[in-house]
């Protein structure tokens, strides 16, 4: 995974990422009890009720491809030796108005280009892979095609 770009953990974002160290899924949403809504990106106010309250919801894991791209040079280097890879967005299926950006691949510990790009489709199934990157940053969520 050298040279590869990694999550900027900040404060609002902390949670996600121990979530996902988890094998986790989840959104942030606000606890105010007349709102409830769901956000993404996590951020300290509901941009619905403006209440700071928030808790942290289990996702299932199972979205569909909402976009995706294959990305061509130039690209950094350590894309490059990966190319042809994908970039995702995928839309969650408990939360279609949450949409998380990542990549298909084959599995948790496979590389960027594990997925052939004639198989990606708009609404595919996917669900949610935990991707180890170094020992000093938290696991990307990735995703899998469904069968």
């Amino acid at each position: 995974m050298d040279g590869l770009l990694l999550p900027v953990v900040d404060e609002d974002g902390a949670p996600f990422w121990e979530y996902a160290a988890r094998g986790e899924l989840r959104v942030q949403a606000c606890a105010a009890p007349d709102c409830g809504r769901l956000r993404f990106p996590p951020r300290p106010c509901c941009p619905h009720c403006q209440s700071f309250e928030s808790e942290w919801r289990v996702m299932s894991g199972r979205g569909r491809i909402w976009s995706y791209v294959l990305p061509h040079p130039p690209l950094l280097p350590a894309y490059a030796a990966q190319a042809p890879y994908n970039a995702v967005i995928v839309e969650l299926a408990d939360a279609p108005e949450i949409r998380l950006v990542g990549n298909v691949v084959s599995g948790p510990d496979a590389p960027l280009n594990s997925v052939d790009p004639a198989r990606l489709r708009i609404g595919a199934a996917v669900r949610a892979v935990f991707c180890p990157v170094s020992p000093d940053a938290p696991p990307l969520v990735r995703w899998t095609l469904e069968r």
